[in-house]
């Protein structure tokens, strides 16, 4: 148990803590949109992400010993969180379903990653500008007319979006895939 007190740096945990800290925080905004609209990645699904990509990036601040071994480390994360984002992508026909949930996964990866940079800034408007974008710009979305001839009444889409919802379940979809 010496080994313990004696080689850990105290400082440099806490600091790493908060750093996973903020990422955490800053994720939930958009993972609570994502989650009351009820799409397939949500509120454990997006702070997870954004923790992920800022302890993969502090390690490799903390292991690696050239700024282009860390551009490595980062471009990996990119490069992954573009695969994750494209898994949440659905295309059914002529329908594609999850682009804005894609779009929002690897943009909470960016806030994982600079956090880690300690760009917090960044972090902040990257957060601020997904939430925003995810919560008040979606009425500004024409609504589909589902080939009536005419665009959907309120309750017309609401029933539509809730035997979608079931289908999914149905289909396989479960919570545990939030």
């Amino acid at each position: 148990m010496e080994w313990l007190r004696s080689e850990l740096q105290w400082a440099l945990i806490w600091g790493h803590f908060l750093d996973l800290f903020l990422a955490y925080l800053l994720a939930l905004p958009i993972a609570w949109d994502r989650e009351v609209s009820e799409r397939t990645a949500g509120l454990r699904t997006f702070p997870l992400v954004a923790v992920a990509a800022c302890a993969y990036m502090l390690t490799g601040y903390e292991v690696l010993t050239s700024s282009e071994a860390e551009a490595r480390v980062m471009e990996g994360l990119i490069t992954g969180m573009g695969f994750i984002g494209g898994g949440a992508i659905l295309k059914n026909g002529g329908s594609v379903k999850g682009t804005a949930t894609a779009a929002s996964l690897w943009g909470t990866g960016a806030i994982g990653l600079a956090v880690a940079s300690q760009r917090l800034e960044v972090a902040l408007i990257v957060s601020l500008v997904t939430f925003f974008t995810l919560r008040f710009l979606k009425p500004l979305l024409p609504v589909p007319d589902h080939g009536r001839g005419r665009p959907m009444s309120d309750d017309e889409l609401r029933q539509h979006d809730e035997l979608r919802q079931r289908e999914h379940r149905r289909s396989g979809g479960s919570e545990e895939d939030r």
